[in-house]
């Protein structure tokens, strides 16, 4: 297979979002490509900002948090998609009291300002949030808020 046609296949991928470096490589293994023909073209779109894993990580984690998700699921979705675990934490706040804001707000949309009356509607509550990816202390420090 010629370069310029995995050339023409990686800018192909670029065109519709950001990747990770990990996962044009995956791609183009699938598709046949040698790993020699890779790892240059590989230099080549790193030297021209085409292929930026800080960058992609930034991107995702933006679209990832407005779509409610928390920073322990975005961070294993990162790990996931094969970036350092030096680059994920730091660009991912863990701690960051800022989640609690995001808490809220998934809390709100989902549950509708309806507080837990009970034990079971406080775990169900939980239990969601925990899915969604955010640390218990976070969890309950908001919710002990909400419901008070």
């Amino acid at each position: 297979m010629s370069q310029k046609s995995i050339r023409e296949v990686a800018l192909r991928l670029l065109t519709g979002r950001d990747y990770s470096r990990n996962e044009i490589v995956r791609k183009l293994k699938s598709k046949g490509y040698p790993l020699e023909e890779i790892e240059t073209l590989l230099i080549e779109f790193t030297q021209n900002n085409l292929i930026d894993d800080p960058r992609f990580t930034e991107n995702y984690i933006h679209k990832q948090r407005n779509k409610g998700y928390g920073p322990r699921r975005i961070h294993l979705q990162l790990q996931a998609l094969g970036l350092s675990a030096e680059l994920i934490a730091e660009k991912l706040e863990i701690n960051d009291n800022v989640w609690l804001a995001e808490i809220r707000k998934v809390w709100q949309k989902h549950f509708k300002g309806k507080q837990a009356d009970n034990f079971k509607d406080h775990a169900k509550q939980m239990r969601f949030l925990l899915y969604r990816g955010f640390t218990t202390e976070q969890i309950e420090s908001v919710l002990d808020k909400l419901n008070r």
